[in-house]
């Protein structure tokens, strides 16, 4: 359902708005979670998730191909597996950067998994760890490197995760970081790292990694987070570097939201990442 939030907050109206053409894909058909069996308890719907973002991965590359900019919505940040796929495949593995806005590493593993939820491990599997048939789907595996990631706003990590973080070369930019540094600093290294050499960028955001004050409508909520003005001054210097190639816009539920609050926040930021600015 978060797609069709962001819908009807009106987010083509603010894309057309700043001069923008918005062709509208619709939604991936995907099973119903409730009718299906999860399967293995480390990798739960794991044929369910591999194939609908094998299906994204292409939908992806094929906007691409077509000289187009993909917005991928979702959805929980699994869908991360498909759309980052599709952009390593575009651009080739390690030719493009990464910034990875969450309240949360998604760097478990099925080995340290505390939930069996793919959605908390496509950080890890975009950077080659972890299931094989995730890892490797789109045939290239990893999809980039730790040297060109950076995970912004985290501050909810599992021993696993902080294990896993040490080994991959990812920056980490955690709220501690930006509460001593400032947003801007902060923005400014993590494009500095993911668009070095004039690399094409891939941002993903998960609407958690706001405080829950501003944008209660998340599954996994997490206190102490970014504020409504951190979020838009965010987007708004990723739309000044003009490096932006590729955006996910993760984990709105509607069900958990309080009158589309969240949603109409996200697209907000969305307008800000595409070019909206005060003046």
């Amino acid at each position: 359902m978060g797609p069709s939030a962001l819908r009807v907050a009106g987010l083509h109206r603010t894309l057309r708005g700043l001069g923008h053409q918005v062709i509208d894909c619709g939604d991936l058909s995907i099973p119903i979670a409730e009718t299906r069996s999860f399967g293995h308890a480390h990798l739960k719907f794991l044929q369910e998730i591999a194939e609908t973002c094998t299906r994204l991965a292409r939908e992806v590359e094929g906007v691409f191909r077509k000289g187009g900019f993909p917005l991928v919505l979702g959805g929980d940040h699994s869908l991360a597996i498909g759309s980052v796929s599709g952009a390593a495949s575009y651009w080739g593995p390690s030719k493009f950067g990464l910034i990875w806005f969450d309240a949360h590493g998604d760097l478990n593993t099925p080995a340290t998994t505390p939930t069996g939820n793919i959605h908390g491990m496509p950080l890890a599997v975009l950077l080659g760890y972890g299931d094989l048939q995730l890892a490797e789907l789109g045939s290239t595996r990893p999809k980039l490197s730790g040297k060109d990631t950076v995970l912004v706003g985290v501050r909810r990590l599992d021993p696993g995760e902080r294990e896993l973080l040490a080994a991959s070369g990812v920056t980490v930019f955690t709220m501690r970081d930006i509460d001593e540094m400032g947003m801007k600093a902060v923005i400014q290294a993590a494009l500095k790292i993911a668009t070095a050499d004039g690399k094409p960028l891939h941002v993903s955001f998960d609407i958690d990694v706001i405080d829950p004050g501003y944008a209660p409508g998340v599954g996994t909520p997490a206190n102490g987070g970014i504020t409504y003005r951190e979020a838009h001054l965010a987007m708004e210097l990723i739309a000044d570097c003009q490096r932006l190639s590729s955006f996910d816009c993760v984990e709105i539920n509607p069900l958990l939201d309080n009158r589309n609050r969240t949603a109409a926040l996200a697209v907000e930021l969305i307008g800000s990442a595409f070019g909206k600015s005060i003046l």
